[in-house]
């Protein structure tokens, strides 16, 4: 039996190596939460909120997730005792699904360690091998965007995945392909779209996309589902994807053929299992998409990509494509196409926190 005697939440900010831009915003550092949660005999698990410090992406932000954890969920599961983290009790607080998984990260991670397992197998992951894809931004140039696609090809990286907006997809579009005419190429929206762009999206056709993610709103599923009709490109919903019931709308009025799996969104292992389970039983493949994680959030996230309906590329790779020095000890690394998690137990990784602004709750 399992029972919570501390929690600590650090935070702190992290300047990326560079600026991440997509058709909403640029973001050039990240405002991160990380949990560290005790046990009664000593285990400590760690979890991470990857929220942003404004609401451009969800409604969440940092400051709403430290608050929801000091006044809701630490006092919600510092009264729970369990044996397994699936027996967690976080239903009675609605959404704030970034805050539930920060706190349930760290009761799997700590759940792990208990067992003695990698984190990857204590949920059910079959494998400690994950291939990797590049998210690349926005850039000013061309010359920028082809420079940055041969540094991830060179790197091992196999898929290109690149936000666009109206502005200028087809163009670049054009010259991605002119350059990468084979290379497994997808695109990015974060709903920059409308459905009167219709003919303009069933331009990107030829290009031969794996898929559009997200290319209306997030709330728009039966537009998806017109569009979808429209176009060959398989698309993708992420922004859409909070619950098993997000998905059962999508698949139902087939709104998509693939489904982007964030762990942060979606309220963390339990429910992303669900999910993926749920996929997996309506052919629907998934993969797993990034937050610009640090540490501990892209451990958490590769290993949830171990289960085996992850059958694309994930999102979160190399720690230096990101930061200019994680908070874990070895830093993720890419070899081949190919992130491998340690087979210590929990997340497998030893944390490196710089000196951060604490709040011990208890």
């Amino acid at each position: 039996m399992i029972s919570f005697k501390k929690l600590i939440i650090h935070r702190l900010r992290m300047p990326l190596k560079y600026p991440f831009a997509n058709s909403s915003t640029t973001i050039i550092e990240k405002d991160i939460i990380i949990t560290e949660l005790h046990d009664q005999d000593g285990f400590i698990g760690y979890g991470e909120s990857v929220a942003f410090d404004s609401p451009w992406y969800t409604e969440e932000t940092t400051d709403t997730v430290q608050f929801m954890m000091e006044h809701h969920l630490w006092p919600l599961i510092k009264k729970q005792q369990i044996n397994h983290p699936t027996e967690l009790k976080l239903d009675n607080i609605r959404r704030n699904h970034m805050a539930k998984t920060a706190i349930e990260g760290a009761v799997w991670d700590l759940y792990a360690k208990r067992s003695q397992q990698p984190l990857y197998q204590a949920i059910g992951g079959t494998t400690n091998q994950i291939p990797v894809g590049a998210a690349i931004g926005l850039q000013s140039t061309d010359e920028q965007l082809i420079e940055k696609i041969a540094q991830a090809l060179e790197q091992g990286y196999q898929r290109i995945k690149l936000k666009i907006k109206p502005e200028n997809d087809l163009h670049t579009l054009e010259k991605v392909r002119s350059h990468y005419p084979t290379t497994p190429l997808m695109v990015d929206a974060n709903s920059a779209y409308t459905i009167n762009d219709i003919a303009h999206l069933k331009k990107m056709d030829p290009y031969n996309l794996m898929m559009i993610e997200q290319p209306l709103a997030s709330d728009d599923f039966i537009d998806h589902a017109k569009l979808q009709q429209e176009m060959n490109t398989p698309i993708c919903l992420d922004e859409s994807i909070h619950t098993l019931a997000d998905v059962q709308t999508a698949i139902a009025l087939n709104s998509c053929k693939i489904i982007s799996i964030k762990l942060a969104k979606v309220g963390g292992f339990n429910n992303a299992i669900k999910i993926h389970d749920y996929c997996q039983e309506h052919n629907i493949p998934v993969w797993c998409g990034g937050m610009l994680e640090a540490g501990v959030g892209r451990a958490q996230s590769l290993a949830l990509a171990t289960l085996p309906n992850f059958t694309l590329p994930a999102d979160p790779g190399a720690s230096n494509r990101y930061w200019h020095q994680d908070i874990i000890t070895p830093e993720v690394e890419v070899h081949n196409g190919y992130v491998t998690l340690p087979k210590e137990s929990g997340i497998g990784y030893d944390l490196n926190l710089p000196t951060t602004d604490q709040k011990v709750l208890t």
